[in-house]
């Protein structure tokens, strides 16, 4: 099959089955990389086809056959993400936006239909707040460049899937997106050295400007859409309730790049980025309007705002002037110069004087709907809708900040700045312990204490400057840029009450109170971060604790009503294993939800999640659907992280795909909770669940705190070699230290899929169900088997550990263990991993009834198929490197194993998809 002509041969497009199209279009593809990699690179050609018998190891030859591998990868999963797209839109063409599962349409005409009335509607409306929220974690092995090379490659096939090209055009286009290819191939994927956090800024703020800005005002025009067909007659103000946020330049937590002034320029890029879409979007909405009154009488209250902007632009006469007659330009003209004034002052760091420019996004936004009114006025109602609208529900998701900007730090360095402080003002003696009643006391009495107007200078140390100067940042920047330019300061490793309150006593110290005595309520929604296994189990007794400080109930209040806390899933899973983790996130949950109800303060959830499964990146409408009843009402936040940002976001029908998702997800549990709280709750399920989870975190217990398994680690995975990448502006490590315990949950999981143990997938759930069934028997079974059924949470856990069993090769995970020079470690190891995989698999199939691993995900079987053959092949290549990198002496033939070994590892990545 020819490249230049196998896609031309089948179209149009439309006319094809799905799977002969998607099989055709991988095909296509494949023989086009191929082609490719032939004329430039002939002899790595029959690795790429997997005949690498004869294949030359050299390795700098090894290194781009590696990458040839690593392309296609990637090409497949754009193929993939094509057919998805294809195949959604032409559901929705056959049954109905309202049937579409997964849409805002559907969600909203099952309530109406199920007799959700439109005043519950509005009130749930009202209170809707969903903030994907995208990180700087250093699980992205992309460059900027590969993904808009990317973006380009995708955009040529959906050109591709038209038919109304004719032959000449179609190669003409074949041969464009062979071009794009080509330049993937002579692009270097590695990164020569680690990105500077302004670099992850630009790369975070690139999927706005591709996707995102259009994608949110189109999301909302989509609820609009679904309440006028499910309520007719019904009038309902839609919010911007879908709004963005970020950690990328204020998440300090381990990483030392993450400075003042750093976190001071990633605001001012993402203020800069909104308002350059803006001005964008506004002249060619300029350009646009070409309404004139002779054709349409302007309505008076128009022309009055008019006149108003006219005179205070002080270039009124020379504007009318411009545009005689079309008094809607003349308005628009206006709304661009205070806009460009807003823009000069910010490129200069300067506050924005709100008689020449907008102080405020909220300023833009009245300005937007008095054009909206206006044409409206004049009969435009669909002018309004579609060219005006969007505009402005893009004002007020972006606002002045694009995203609001989460500040992180971890509670060592809090307490740091803590014990200076207390120093300060005792001149013997030490600080009393942090887990202290007479520690928590001393916060207490300095939040009680009013600010002196003269405090006496003190001599700091620059680490305590450093973090009091970031409170004051955040005080500086809130009133400069915009109201919302912040989320919230996110605390990790929060172990008590004390440490809730040490950040208050630094958010007054920098001038974050609303009273300027500092003793009445805090401005910064502070939010605890809870990680492990026991930092989870203790977080309701924390939260009851400091929910009843009237300090914190104040600021509470001041703030909104409703308390966050975040749970975090990658370290709950590191600590306890896949299943246990689950559980007591959800339990944490349900326990802080009703301390919430009880003590009338609304808890929200924050949740950590990542990429792959053990870190919590289950598919979104099933990890909504499973969690406790009456845990969300309306609001969620979820961390974004690495290859979820750019597979998610980086094109844009998949981007609307991802936001409606999580948005009717989120209605629809919010909608069905009260209902389903009686149905889920089942004390008997609990029980089940409870002994479970306690043999599953003993067994995984017993392999992460066995002793030999740090020197395994290091030795059979790829564990330190991962730190080449420069994927991340953040260590691998917290503080410098290298134990397992302080390795980062992210290159934990990286590793172990790297040589496919996948250990933080599964372990622990075999020896859990084994248990269960020894002791309960033929009726532990049967409740197994209904939980399997009627539990949400519990299918959801069997459903992913099977899959992530279907990824495990213990046979190639021998191969890296050869890499362990101690024989009786090695084994002891393999034994565990190895008994424990085959009991899981046997225990899995006999709770869901499959006769072979995964049967039951035909879809997920066909894709890992795909991938599996040449995935094997890389990893047996990267066992091999592995060992000649350890041992190769310095030079020339070291650097080229190095490359060829990160290539290995972004090879995987690509295949499984996820880093961590």
């Amino acid at each position: 099959m020819k490249p230049d002509t196998a896609l031309s041969l089948s179209f149009p497009a439309q006319a094809m089955e799905h799977a002969a199209y998607e099989k055709q279009l991988v095909g296509f593809l494949f023989e086009l990389l191929a082609d490719i990699v032939e004329r430039h690179e002939p002899r790595i050609v029959p690795m790429l086809r997997g005949e690498s018998r004869n294949f030359d190891r050299a390795p700098s030859l090894l290194g781009r056959a590696l990458q040839a591998q690593g392309i296609w990868f990637q090409l497949l999963s754009i193929a993939e993400e094509n057919v998805a797209m294809r195949r959604r839109r032409q559901f929705e063409n056959e049954r109905g936006y309202e049937n579409v599962r997964g849409t805002l349409g559907q969600v909203v005409a099952e309530a109406a239909a199920g007799g959700t009335g439109a005043e519950e509607m509005r009130s749930l409306l009202s209170a809707l707040k969903i903030r994907p929220v995208i990180t700087a974690h250093p699980t992205e092995a992309k460059r900027v460049t590969v993904l808009e090379r990317h973006r380009k490659i995708y955009r040529r096939l959906m050109d591709l899937e038209s038919p109304r090209w004719t032959r000449r055009e179609r190669e003409r286009l074949v041969e464009t997106l062979r071009t794009d290819i080509e330049l993937l191939w002579f692009t270097g994927e590695l990164r020569l050295e680690k990105p500077t956090v302004p670099q992850e800024v630009a790369w975070g703020l690139h999927f706005f400007n591709e996707t995102l800005f259009e994608a949110v005002p189109a999301l909302l025009d989509k609820l609009d859409y679904a309440l006028r067909h499910g309520y007719p007659g019904e009038r309902f103000e839609v919010p911007a309730f879908f709004q963005f946020g970020a950690w990328i330049g204020g998440d300090r937590d381990g990483n030392p790049q993450v400075t003042n002034p750093i976190t001071r320029q990633a605001l001012y890029q993402n203020c800069l980025a909104s308002l350059q879409q803006y001005k964008s979007r506004l002249i060619e909405l300029l350009q646009t309007l070409s309404i004139t009154e002779r054709a349409v009488p302007i309505p008076d209250a128009f022309r009055a705002a008019l006149a108003q902007a006219l005179e205070r632009s002080g270039e009124g006469d020379a504007i009318a002037a411009r545009n005689p007659g079309e008094r809607f330009r003349q308005y628009l003209s206006c709304v661009l110069r205070r806009l460009d004034i807003t823009i000069a002052h910010v490129e200069k760091g300067r506050p924005v004087p709100g008689d020449k420019g907008y102080a405020s996004a909220e300023d833009l936004a009245t300005d937007l709907k008095t054009m909206e009114q206006g044409l409206t006025a004049c009969k435009g109602e669909a002018l309004t809708a579609s060219l005006v609208t969007p505009v402005r529900r893009a004002v007020e998701a972006f606002r002045f900040s694009t995203v609001r900007l989460d500040m992180r730090e971890n509670t060592t360095r809090i307490t740091q700045a803590l014990v200076e402080l207390w120093r300060a003002t005792h001149v013997e003696g030490e600080p009393p312990a942090f887990d202290s009643g007479e520690w928590k006391s001393w916060i207490l009495q300095q939040l009680a204490q009013p600010l002196a107007e003269d405090r006496p200078a003190r001599r700091l140390s620059p680490e305590t400057e450093e973090t009091l100067g970031m409170f004051r940042l955040i005080a500086e920047m809130w009133d400069v840029l915009d109201r919302q330019a912040f989320g919230a300061f996110v605390l990790s490793m929060t172990r008590s009450v004390s440490d809730v309150l040490g950040v208050c006593l630094l958010a007054k110290e920098g001038g974050l109170f609303y009273d300027p005595a500092g003793v009445e309520y805090c401005r910064l929604p502070i939010t605890p971060l809870f990680e492990t296994i026991d930092d989870l189990r203790r977080a309701p007794a924390i939260m009851r604790e400091l929910l009843n400080v009237p300090v914190v109930k104040r600021s509470i209040r001041a703030q909104g009503g409703s308390q966050e806390v975040m749970i975090g899933y990658s370290d709950s899973n590191k600590d306890g294993g896949f299943f246990s983790s689950n559980w007591e996130l959800a339990k944490a949950q349900v326990k802080l939800t009703q301390l919430g109800k009880e003590l009338g303060i609304p808890i929200t959830f924050f949740h950590g999640r990542g990429g792959s499964v053990s870190r919590g990146g289950i598919a979104t409408g099933r990890a909504i659907a499973a969690q406790p009843a009456g845990s969300i009402c309306g609001r969620f936040r979820v961390t974004e992280q690495g290859e979820v940002v750019s597979f998610k976001y980086a094109n844009k029908g998949t981007a609307a795909y991802y936001i409606e998702l999580l948005a009717a997800s989120v209605l629809e549990h919010s909608l069905k909770s009260d209902r389903e709280q009686a149905l889920r709750a089942n004390p008997e399920f609990d029980e089940a669940m409870e002994a479970l989870s306690a043999t599953a975190q003993a067994a995984y217990s017993g392999l992460a705190r066995h002793p030999d398994l740090p020197a395994y680690f290091q030795a059979a995975s790829p564990l330190e070699e991962i730190s080449l990448l420069n994927i991340g502006s953040r260590p691998t490590h917290r503080f410098g230290a290298k134990s397992l315990a302080d390795l980062r949950a992210i290159p934990w999981v990286f590793a172990w899929s790297q040589n496919r143990p996948i250990v933080p997938g599964w372990y622990g759930v075999g020896s859990g169900l084994s248990a269960f069934l020894q002791v309960r028997g033929t009726a532990g079974l049967a409740l197994l088997r209904r939980m399997f059924n009627e539990s949400r949470l519990f299918r959801l856990i069997i459903d992913e550990v099977e899959k992530t069993l279907a990824q495990v090769d213990l046979a190639i995970a021998r191969e890296y263990a050869g890499l362990v020079e101690d024989k009786r470690a090695r084994e002891e190891i393999l034994r565990m991993i190895e008994a424990e995989f085959r009991l899981a698999c046997e225990m899995v199939l006999k709770v869901g009834g499959g006769k072979d691993i995964a049967e039951r995900f035909p879809e997920y079987c066909r894709r890992l198929a795909l991938r599996l053959p040449m995935l094997n092949q890389v990893n047996r290549e990267q066992v091999d490197l592995l060992r000649r990198y350890r041992h190769e002496p310095e030079g020339e033939i070291k650097i080229h194993c190095r490359d060829a070994l990160l290539q290995s590892i972004n090879c995987i990545a690509a295949g499984f998809g996820a880093t961590g």
